[in-house]
């Protein structure tokens, strides 16, 4: 079962711009904590892609063990969403990846290695002024669009 998004243009779906500010302080105090945590930090990433330390391990497993928990609790609450719209999760079991599965994985991993930060922390390093994080931003951009207007001929599953 595949979740398509839903048309973000119609009237259900807009937010009021006053109901979004929850999410920046949300947003800034992760930024704290991914800079006090040193998750930002290219050193940190490089270990942990030389398997020289266990920081980085210890936080991904932290977070996959609170997105499974967060997971179960809105299946048990029967959470909505903030447009007041069921969160809709898929039923389906886990199978085997596919072959674009891999080359994503591949392309994400090499372009978090190279770069030495993965999407969300781009934010983080530019705010702590590592300015040349704006090329990066740039570049996440293009791909983004580039999957945009390449997705109709992409294999999905």
């Amino acid at each position: 079962m595949a979740i398509e998004p839903q048309n973000l243009q119609s009237s259900s779906m807009t937010t009021k711009p006053e109901r979004l500010w929850p999410y920046l302080v949300i947003g800034i105090v992760l930024g704290i904590v991914f800079t006090r945590a040193e998750v930002v930090s290219w050193f940190r990433i490089q270990e942990m892609f030389r398997f020289q330390a266990f920081h980085m391990y210890g936080i991904i497993g932290s977070a996959v063990a609170v997105g499974a928990i967060g997971i179960q609790v809105i299946k048990r609450m029967g959470l909505r969403s903030m447009t007041h719209h069921p969160l809709e999760l898929p039923t389906e079991s886990f199978k085997a990846p596919g072959s674009q599965y891999w080359l994503g994985g591949i392309a994400f991993g090499l372009g978090w290695g190279l770069l030495g930060a993965c999407p969300g922390p781009i934010y983080v390093l530019f705010g702590n002024g590592v300015t040349v994080m704006a090329a990066a931003f740039a570049s996440a951009l293009a791909g983004v669009w580039t999957y945009g207007a390449l997705r109709h001929r992409l294999p999905h599953s």
